[in-house]
């Protein structure tokens, strides 16, 4: 049975983060668009699949999955005989793989959306900005991208000199910040420059871009998890 995928449809958040999962490991799936402008997302049956009423959930035959990093990891391991291997399964290789991908949802996620939320979702709904949060959120950013210069200066990735998951988390988000008027990914260092070039351009991702789900954005959409 094919996958189904329910979400947002557009390239960004949690459920562009599975759709790029998907793409990584060949995986066929089904799309099923959430309205999350006139509130699908909160109605009861959608909360039998996502009991909190955010986006994405996953149904593999009748398994129901959400949160989008469980669901890419169950992906990964699922489907680890296809395509790249994004969860390393060498005891030691996969502790440095969930290390990187902690410092993804600890240091990197909370101030990118941050900076999407502030720079890019206020303008779109003529909302007031307010400039010291979204400075904030980039100096932050900022910071600890220089921490990853360090990392990256020693390995081709940030779980080591293979492509994991740990890297892909970053791509949802992390492709919002130039039009939050943030260039840190391609300005911030060599090494960070170089690592942000090579997860960017994967065909996974160019495929979602290109011929994933677009829609008009909602103000919802800030509340899609991550």
């Amino acid at each position: 049975m094919v996958l189904t995928l329910y979400g947002l449809a557009a390239p960004l958040g949690g459920t562009a983060t599975v759709a790029m999962t998907l793409a990584e490991k060949g995986i066929p799936y089904t799309f099923v668009s959430v309205d999350l402008q006139h509130g699908e997302h909160k109605q009861p049956e959608f909360r039998k699949k996502q009991p909190f009423g955010l986006v994405p959930a996953l149904d593999d035959d009748g398994f129901v999955l959400y949160e989008s990093r469980a669901i890419c990891r169950y992906l990964a391991e699922k489907y680890a005989a296809q395509g790249p291997t994004l969860i390393p399964t060498e005891l030691k290789a996969k502790a440095l793989f969930e290390q990187a991908a902690a410092v993804e949802f600890a240091n990197f996620e909370p101030h990118a959306r941050a900076a999407y939320n502030e720079g890019v979702l206020k303008p779109h709904f003529n909302l007031p900005v307010d400039p010291s949060a979204l400075n904030a959120c980039i100096s932050k950013l900022s910071d600890n991208l220089d921490v990853y210069e360090v990392i990256l200066g020693k390995q081709r990735f940030l779980a080591g000199d293979e492509f994991t998951l740990a890297d892909l988390f970053h791509v949802a988000f992390g492709t919002t910040l130039a039009e939050a008027g943030c260039d840190l990914m391609t300005s911030k260092g060599p090494n960070v420059k170089r690592w942000w070039k090579e997860v960017t351009s994967r065909p996974a991702w160019l495929s979602v871009l290109n011929n994933g789900i677009k829609t008009t954005m909602c103000a919802d959409d800030a509340l899609s998890e991550p």
